[in-house]
């Protein structure tokens, strides 16, 4: 994973809120954003979410409630946030923090859409490696 270039934006102040479940985080550029721990979730850069190329993605569920119980700093470059349901191997960078915080409302949306695709409720408990009804196109 490359550091950042020159132009990233750096953030000023991140602040993990848990009673409303977002993470704030403001940028020297005057960007701040509030992004659901929810949509950090379903996005989490690790390869146990994004998979190991496109089309690799796994689906996330029943993540709405989830918590952000513990971030450590990476370099001077990202966070890797410990979720309460024991995820943690996602590494979020300033870059990728700010590309879901500006378009957080196109990213539920396609979230929404891959949970409609699958017919899979938002809430519903994640399934490991369910055999069948998904993947097939």
């Amino acid at each position: 994973m490359a550091g950042l270039d020159r132009n990233t934006p750096k953030p000023t102040e991140v602040t993990v809120h848990q009673q409303s479940r977002a993470l704030e985080i403001a940028f020297d550029d005057g960007a701040r954003f509030r992004i659901p721990f929810e949509l950090m979730r379903v996005y989490s850069p690790s390869a146990e979410v994004q998979g190991h190329g496109p089309g690799q993605e796994v689906l996330q569920t029943g993540k709405r409630d989830v918590e952000i119980v513990g971030v450590e700093p990476v370099g001077h470059y990202a966070i890797q946030p410990t979720f309460s349901d024991g995820h943690s191997s996602g590494i979020f960078s300033w870059e990728y923090l700010y590309h879901l915080g500006a378009r957080q409302g196109e990213l539920w949306q396609r979230y929404e859409q891959r949970l409609c695709d699958a017919g899979i409720d938002r809430d519903a408990p994640m399934v490991e490696k369910a055999g069948g009804g998904c993947g097939h196109h």
